[in-house]
């Protein structure tokens, strides 16, 4: 972030400053993420009131909070009647400034991947000049205009996530990172629970390609009709990435996957072809993250990152050395005693699902005497599919010959549909489970789950059971 003070951010953001010296450097929502030289935006929660916490953050370095009511606190304080709206408009015009001087904002949205894309297409860009890009998934109203705040002067490029549970969410996400270059991975079932149907979803997330400016590009998925469809929807330049096919014919810029193999820990190597400004061109990938999935996100995030102007020596250089910078998402562990401990334990839906236990059978076929287990729970905001889709989880777990432990208020809707799969299957309470994993002996585990379940916390204690290779 450009340093400012405390008075101009209050004239940007139509607010008053308050006593208080210093150079805002960096923006924090947490107050135990506060350093020398940040701006503690107090935002009031239904269960926490961040106002309460702005002494906390002043004790950490914080030289300002941005409040609704004066605190006491030993630091400035920039006064405003909507703390939400003031951070956006904060960020609203650090992207403004930014993208006058030549900034190139990118944007991407998905129903499941937008992360781990997301950190592919930023190693990627990072090869190529000073980037910006979040650590996580801050694609939410508040999240998204925090990472837009830490562009600088030597910023080239901003990557940015956009997530949503209702339509409109995406398009007010786009005024404020204001991007040149989207994406659309993929339109699955992720929130539909509150959106109703694919096609809300579809609509929701095409709300980023109709933001784009005639001059900029929109980067579609060639093989997810409901994508592919976006086209009609934006002014902008289409390219298409194609990880299982070809691209649509008269095609421009394009990114596609040749010859993929996956190994025995699932990580895939493939040929990157396509077209960009440059010309045709053949890449050797060799990814190191694992899963199939991988190879499309791979493919978007080099679709992303051409249209930003990288060469396909760059692009193929940032993919191979590309490493998950987000926790929980398809990570491999060895454990001290050998067991492989598949954590996705980060988010679920049926589609994350699908994939995750697409790499557990791998896993398993790869290691044909090994005895596996699937540690599941629950699916959220699925709506009046929620009792056919646990069912289904339990059914497709049991299908890779994986035991399988369910936690959670539909565990007993996983287990039924284990055990008409012919498979093993039993509910768990989630206390219990890392004891019950200690216990037993298994060459591979899967733990997956939605957030809300906190299933990283048995990751974690298992590793700190069984100790980890290095």
């Amino acid at each position: 972030m450009k340093p400012m003070t405390p008075a101009q951010i209050a004239e940007i953001v139509g607010g008053r400053a308050l006593s208080g010296e210093g150079l805002v450097t960096s923006v924090v929502l947490d107050s135990r993420r506060a350093e020398p030289g940040a701006l503690f935006v107090a935002i009031a929660g239904d269960r926490v009131d961040g106002h309460e916490y702005a002494a906390a953050a002043a004790a950490r370095g914080a030289v300002a909070a941005l409040v609704d009511h004066e605190v006491v606190a030993p630091l400035a304080q920039i006064l405003v009647g909507d703390v939400e709206a003031a951070l956006s408009e904060l960020a609203r015009s650090i992207a403004t400034t930014a993208l006058e001087r030549g900034l190139i904002s990118l944007a991407l949205t998905a129903s499941s991947g937008k992360t781990t894309t997301k950190d592919m297409a930023a190693q990627i860009l990072e090869g190529v000049g000073p980037t910006v890009a979040p650590v996580g998934s801050y694609n939410s109203k508040l999240g998204l205009p925090v990472t837009v705040t830490a562009i600088d002067e030597a910023t080239r490029f901003l990557v940015a996530e956009m997530g949503a549970s209702k339509v409109g969410h995406i398009a007010w996400l786009c005024t404020i990172a204001q991007p040149t270059i989207a994406a659309v991975l993929n339109v699955g079932q992720a929130h539909i629970g509150e959106f109703g149907s694919q096609a809300a979803i579809a609509q929701a997330k095409g709300e980023i390609v109709e933001a784009l400016p005639a001059s900029g590009w929109a980067v579609l998925n060639a093989d997810d009709p409901l994508v592919a469809a976006m086209a009609p929807r934006t002014s902008a330049q289409i390219a298409w990435f194609c990880p299982g096919g070809d691209p649509p014919q008269g095609s421009g810029l394009w990114v596609g996957a040749r010859d993929v193999v996956l190994d025995d820990q699932d990580k895939a190597s493939f040929r990157l072809v396509g077209r960009g400004g440059a010309g045709s061109f053949s890449q050797p990938i060799r990814l190191r993250m694992m899963g199939a999935h991988q190879v499309a996100n791979a493919c978007a995030a080099a679709a992303l990152a051409t249209c930003a102007g990288a060469s396909p020596d760059q692009v193929a250089d940032g993919l191979n050395n590309a490493v998950a910078r987000s926790h929980w998402r398809m990570e491999l562990h060895t454990l001290g005693d050998g067991t492989l401990l598949l954590n996705d334990a980060y988010n679920a839906n049926p589609d994350s699902v699908a994939r995750a236990l697409e790499s557990l059978a791998r896993l398993i076929a790869a290691r044909p005497s090994a005895k596996a287990v699937a540690v599941l729970g629950d699916m959220l905001e699925l709506g009046p599919a929620t009792q056919s889709a646990h069912e289904a989880m339990g059914r497709g777990a049991a299908e890779t010959g994986a035991e399988v432990v369910a936690i959670g208020d539909f565990a007993a809707r996983v287990v039924a549909g284990a055990r008409r799969a012919g498979g093993v299957a039993q509910v768990l309470d989630a206390g219990l489970v890392a004891d019950w994993l200690v216990q037993n002996s298994f060459d591979v585990v899967l733990i997956k789950g939605s957030r809300g379940m906190g299933l990283e916390a048995v990751v974690h204690q298992l590793i700190e059971a069984r100790g980890e290779e290095a």
